[in-house]
């Protein structure tokens, strides 16, 4: 597979730039495509089942995203090792990392299916899902569980692909499992009325079909990289240093995953309309993030290959060209949210109340704080792909749990709900400032 993201000379400003800017692009496509999923979901549900149908994939969906950031942490580690042996021109290390990672990746599945079929039940009724919703959501979070080796299975063969700097082909995975779960959830749910089952049968086939196809794909057209038996085995030494980076991105994203739940908990007391509006509002900052995590991606893979060629300078100028490229885009985002916002929450719920409230929070989490939440994040990506993801684990825990949580529940007491809103806003500055010392310190090249 041709290395796209370190081949060449020292690459000019622009020329970052752009190699930057194009594997971003595909990787912003992916995780637009992949964030469909329980948009698709929730949308044909409500229209064949109805609000029970949605009430009861909204929660579960909430348990769903704990497993996608355990599968997606852990293959994190694989494709950040992938990315440093491929700078390194290592091949054999390469072939060893991958079989590495299928092995955990097995592993992990099976401890998830395992551990998921038991809490499930506990958690949805902790969560204190509506009675009549209830069924519809266990019925869904069954299969979910059930069908979790797909879910990781579809991390893995993605990780490696933009490890190996390969966004291409990982956004046509996606693209054919997003098509597949939409085509999937109108036959099950639909036709066949299987309800939320029909869903998650949906979700979990469509992430099947797609793992499939990309390793007949592998196998076929990169004969470095076939998918052997011999390769699939106990490497420890592999295994833990995939690990030693995928659990603190695991551990970092499942946390920043219970972190919302408990804003939203917050938020929910203070009645229907304001929870109503604050979650469509951090549905829309959260589609406003998308363009910032593709780039951080792109910047993780880009940062371990020059890692792994032992370019630390360029590592360093990659990151950089990553920051002023979010901003970029970001500035570009926040001014149409901020023009649009009024019309934007009205999409999802037309009560005046709601928009109103809507608004507001749109006017202080999407704004110019965005810019300090780029810094924090595409340098935490820079991290993890020089290998130091406890770093970006602290950093993250301290912005998620200690400022947004502690923030919110401290500057609500003398400003109600809002106080929560300026949690939210505020908790990335401190972590931007952090990251820009430890960037600009140089000492992850000194212990590289």
């Amino acid at each position: 597979m041709k290395n796209s993201l370190l081949s060449g000379s020292p690459l000019s400003s622009l020329a970052r730039f752009a190699v930057l800017l194009l594997f971003a692009v595909l990787l912003l496509f992916a995780n637009l495509l992949q964030s469909g999923y329980s948009v698709v979901d929730m949308i044909i549900v409500g229209q064949f089942v109805g609000s029970t149908g949605i009430a009861a994939i909204s929660s579960a969906s909430r348990m769903g995203y704990i497993i996608q950031s355990v599968c997606t942490g852990i293959t994190t580690g694989g494709s950040v090792l992938v990315a440093q042996y491929a700078g390194a021109k290592n091949k054999e290390k390469q072939s060893e990392t991958i079989g590495a990672l299928y092995t955990i990746s097995a592993i992990t599945a099976l401890i998830l299916t395992i551990s998921g079929l038991f809490v499930y039940r506990p958690v949805l009724t902790a969560m204190q899902v509506p009675t009549e919703a209830y069924r519809y959501a266990t019925d869904y979070m069954q299969i979910i569980c059930l069908g979790t080796v797909f879910v990781i299975g579809y991390n893995a063969v993605c990780a490696v692909m933009r490890g190996l700097g390969d966004s291409k082909n990982a956004l046509i995975f996606v693209a054919i499992a997003s098509i597949s779960n939409v085509f999937l959830d109108l036959l099950l749910v639909g036709a066949l009325g299987l309800e939320t089952k029909g869903a998650a049968i949906a979700t979990i086939a469509s992430q099947g079909i797609s793992v499939g196809i990309a390793f007949i794909y592998i196998k076929k057209k990169q004969s470095a990289f076939k998918l052997e038996w011999k390769r699939v085995r106990l490497v420890w030494k592999s295994m833990w240093a995939i690990l030693k980076i995928g659990l603190p991105t695991a551990l970092q994203m499942t946390i920043l995953n219970f972190s919302y739940l408990i804003v939203a908990g917050l938020l929910n007391g203070y009645g229907v309309m304001i929870a109503a509006a604050a979650g469509i509002g951090l549905q829309v900052n959260t589609f406003a993030a998308i363009p910032v995590w593709g780039i951080g991606q792109a910047v993780t893979a880009a940062t371990g290959q020059c890692i792994g060629a032992n370019d630390t300078q360029r590592a360093k100028q990659m990151a950089k060209t990553g920051i002023l490229l979010a901003l970029i885009i970001q500035a570009c985002v926040i001014i149409l949210i901020q023009l649009f916002a009024k019309q934007i929450i009205a999409l999802f719920d037309s009560t005046p109340e709601v928009i109103r409230e809507g608004v507001l929070y749109l006017r202080i989490c999407c704004s110019i704080n965005s810019f300090a939440y780029v810094i924090m994040y595409i340098i935490n990506s820079f991290a993890t792909g020089t290998g130091h993801s406890l770093f970006t684990m602290a950093n993250s825990i301290f912005q998620s749990v200690v400022l947004r949580i502690l923030m919110g529940i401290c500057l609500s007491i003398a400003l109600g709900h809002i106080g929560v809103y300026w949690g939210e806003s505020l908790s990335p500055l401190p972590c931007a400032l952090i990251g820009i010392v430890y960037w600009s310190k140089g000492r992850w090249a000194k212990s590289i």
